[in-house]
């Protein structure tokens, strides 16, 4: 069976840097960090007291505010980077076989701030269970999709993939599988976060994972960086729609790159920390080449994982000199978390959309916040590092792993 080519076509993106896909990457190529005190609660007790919200953005402005309430901010954000990405594509939803067009989404964690918020309120209460009747489907992480499919009417796959911060990378990779193996024509893919509450933040915290440079959050996610002491946490959605190559020509559709391929591998070693040796992120990078037909110096640029934590950076930087060899000084590598911090579920989709808009515009965004070379990186990576590169890129990778060891690759090609 020859499987079938998959492109994307629409994108849209709600981000800590901007609220759609062309805010997103202005900021993106202009090095703007999305890091600033944080507003939904009171940090005093916190250790950390700052995170990358969404900001300026008014949910009502998009979905109506009866349907706003019964909906966790994780899911709203989905479907407001979901109603970008439709848009974008031009997709004929009057004409379309909606049996063949499905939602596939990634979120780690889901309805958090739901969660939290019923659960206080019933430890204050009298012991008399009073909840919301929307709590568990405010809640659960499933629901992101269901929100878009029930508003388009898409009736073919529908689901959402838990990897922690892999899901969305994982959930587009199984709609690519999914239009690859001609079960559909269309899938809107991506992933939504919402974890900046009062128990995201204090369970990071309590984990040693974030960054505590409480005196100046805006420099705090530096990836690579010598004085790097953990990530930054960030929210938001990224949504695109993918679509089976001929499919999509038939139709005229604008075609922003080809997702030719990814991987899949785990750690297999620790909880939470990576592979010192950077064994499962060296697998998941080969597999992609293998599965993708491509070769080592094919790869223009690498979009990594990059979170800004002292072990993780260094692994990963380690791998890909293991993959690349000696090609690896060729390849343009960055981090945009240092601007978007993470946004868990969600960073293997706003990262897939930067590295797609590199190949479309010939623009690596930096790495900001460099100040201090780290002795333990390999000095001669290509680390785009404070400004943009301008280059072009036929061929890009992202990268985007998860607590428990999960790793997935996925690559892009300019079309």
């Amino acid at each position: 069976m020859e499987l079938k080519r998959v492109v994307i076509t629409g994108m849209g993106a709600l981000t800590p840097i901007g609220n759609n896909l062309e805010e997103y990457w202005d900021a993106l190529k202009a090095g703007k960090s999305g890091c600033a005190p944080i507003t939904y609660f009171d940090t005093e007790h916190f250790k950390t007291k700052f995170a990358c919200e969404i900001k300026n953005f008014t949910v009502t402005d998009f979905i109506d505010r009866k349907e706003a309430r019964r909906m966790d901010r994780f899911a709203q954000y989905a479907l407001v980077a979901g109603d970008e990405a439709i848009a974008d594509s031009g997709l004929d939803l009057d004409s379309i076989d909606k049996y063949r067009v499905g939602v596939i989404w990634g979120a780690g964690i889901g309805g958090l701030e739901t969660f939290q918020e019923e659960v206080k309120a019933f430890a204050a209460g009298n012991g008399i269970p009073r909840f919301n009747p929307f709590f568990i489907p405010k809640m659960i992480a499933d629901i992101a999709p269901a929100h878009i499919s029930i508003k388009y009417g898409f009736m073919g796959p529908n689901y959402t993939t838990v990897s922690a911060c892999a899901s969305s990378a994982n959930a587009m990779l199984d709609a690519v599988n999914y239009i690859r193996l001609g079960h559909c024509d269309v899938i809107v893919t991506g992933g939504s976060e919402a974890a900046v509450a009062q128990a995201g933040m204090g369970g990071f915290n309590a984990m040693h994972a974030l960054s505590t440079r409480n005196e100046s959050p805006e420099t705090a996610s530096r990836p690579f960086d010598a004085t790097r002491d953990g990530f930054v946490l960030g929210e938001g959605a990224g949504a695109l729609v993918l679509e089976d190559y001929e499919y999509a020509k038939a139709r005229g559709a604008k075609i922003y790159a080809e997702v030719i391929g990814g991987g899949f591998s785990s750690d297999a070693y620790h909880i939470t920390a990576p592979d010192p040796e950077g064994r499962g992120v060296i697998a998941v990078m080969k597999n992609t080449l293998q599965n993708a037909g491509i070769n080592p110096e094919d790869v223009d640029h690498i979009n990594t994982h990059g979170t800004s934590t002292p072990l993780g950076d260094v692994a990963e930087l380690k791998a890909i000199k293991e993959v690349f060899g000696d090609h690896a000084s060729n390849i343009s590598i960055n981090s945009t978390k240092s601007m978007t911090g993470h946004l868990l579920g969600a960073a293997g989709a706003i990262e897939s959309i930067a590295s797609v808009m590199a190949i479309r515009e010939g623009i690596i965004p930096p790495t900001i916040n460099h100040t201090t070379v780290d002795e333990n990186i390999d000095p001669s990576l290509r680390l785009v590092l404070n400004k943009p590169e301008k280059r072009e890129v036929n061929i890009a990778l992202s990268n985007t792993f998860g607590f428990g060891g999960h790793n997935c690759c996925i690559a892009f090609r300019k079309i």
